[in-house]
C-alpha cells in the first residue's frame, strides 16, 4: 500500500458565510493540492468537506497518515459517529445530526475505499507547514467562491 500524507483545512469568513476547503496530499516526492469554496456555508462544513475530496482523490487503498486541526471532525469520524449511526443519526440529546450528508459522505468513503488511515490533530494557526498550507489553499477556496 502507498503511504499518503494528507493535510487538510477549511475556512469561512463569517459562519454562516463564504468558505473554501483545502487539501495538501504527499506520497514521497510527488504533492497534489486541491481546493474549493462555496458562498453560504460554515466552518464545519468546509472542515468535513476538505477531509473527503481528499481520501476521494486518492484512487486506490493507501496507508493514510491525516492532518486536521479539527477536533470536530477527528472526533466526529472516530468517536462519534457510531452513536450517531445506531441512533438513526440523531445526537446523545436526539437532535438530528448536523451535517448529515457530509457525515454519511464521509463514512461511505472512509468504510469502502479500503484504506488504512491514522487521524492526527494539528493545532491550527501554529507553525506546521502542511498545514499551513493547507490553510492558504482553504482561503483560495474562499477567493474563488467569491469570483476573485
Amino acid at each position: 500500500m502507498n503511504h499518503v500524507v494528507i493535510h487538510t483545512d477549511g475556512a469561512c469568513k463569517g459562519n454562516p458565510g463564504p468558505g473554501g476547503w483545502g487539501v495538501r496530499l504527499q506520497s514521497g516526492q510527488h504533492v497534489h493540492e486541491l481546493f474549493g469554496g462555496e458562498l453560504g456555508t460554515t466552518n464545519n462544513r468546509m472542515e468535513l468537506t476538505a477531509v473527503i475530496e481528499g481520501l476521494k482523490a486518492l484512487k486506490r487503498p493507501c496507508q493514510v497518515t491525516l492532518f486536521l486541526d479539527s477536533e470536530y471532525v477527528r472526533k466526529g469520524i472516530t468517536e462519534w459517529i457510531h452513536g450517531w449511526k445506531a441512533k438513526g443519526w440523531r445526537t446523545a440529546s436526539k437532535q438530528p445530526v448536523k451535517n448529515v450528508e457530509l457525515w454519511q459522505a464521509l463514512d461511505h468513503v472512509v468504510s469502502s475505499a479500503g484504506h488504512q488511515i491514522e487521524w492526527r490533530w494539528v493545532k491550527g494557526h501554529a507553525g506546521d507547514p502542511g498545514n499551513e498550507r493547507a490553510d492558504a489553499l482553504a482561503n483560495k477556496g474562499v477567493d474563488k467562491a467569491l469570483g476573485r
